[in-house]
């Protein structure tokens, strides 16, 4: 990934925020039937290893976890909110003219190495931090006890865990960063009016650190 120094953010704690709230990632693989990703939900944990590690669970019936062996190297990327800038919301723009379109988005690539986890005890637990996560926010959060056992067994059997341990991570949170602070705001403020409040608030952080 082309990340240009203004646009790098180096902090892993901002890094890990960025994939805890934005789970989701496609993980790229080049197995035995060659490039492949997938969508899945990951698990960070921050602590583990040097960056960080990732835990997901792919379908028994998917032959990623066949055709990858143990230490394989893999890529996978998160992506928070991202939107389209006009030139128009840039002050500076109406004084010059000298301003064009572009898009803003932030972005974690984390590479790592593969281990295929086929037991049931770690996917049970995994399964377990995951609803534990994302059901929080529910009036009344499902849990794996609320299904019969014989049940979510089978369901559990039906899934293979992953692990990925980040080698290595890289983010680039482009947020107008070499704008000046007036054009970041005004971008921001835009943002904002027209309902795209993630990177509207980011970018408005980015002005206020700016000024």
């Amino acid at each position: 990934m082309y990340v240009p120094a203004h646009f790098n953010e180096p902090d892993i704690a901002a890094l890990h925020g960025l994939i805890d709230h934005n789970p989701l990632g496609i993980l790229f693989t080049h197995g035995a039937s060659g490039m492949d990703a997938n969508h899945l939900p990951f698990d960070l944990a921050p602590a583990e290893g040097k960056y960080g590690v990732l835990h997901a669970h792919v379908a028994r019936a998917n032959p990623l976890w066949q055709e990858l062996g143990d230490g394989d190297e893999v890529l996978v990327v998160f992506r928070a909110a991202d939107a389209y800038i006009s030139p128009n919301w840039y002050p500076s723009k109406h004084e010059t003219h000298k301003q064009v379109p572009t898009w803003n988005y932030r972005v974690v690539h984390a590479h790592g190495r593969i281990r295929i986890r086929d037991d049931e005890r770690y996917v049970r637990g995994l399964v377990a931090r995951l609803t534990r996560k994302h059901e929080s926010s529910q009036p009344l959060p499902w849990k794996m006890t609320d299904g019969p056992k014989d049940y979510i067994a089978a369901m559990l059997q039906a899934i293979v865990g992953i692990e990925i341990e980040i080698t290595g991570i890289t983010g680039k949170f482009k947020l107008a960063q070499n704008k000046e602070t007036r054009d970041i705001r005004g971008a921001g403020e835009a943002l904002l009016a027209n309902g795209d409040t993630e990177v509207g608030e980011a970018m408005i952080a980015v002005a206020d650190q700016k000024a």
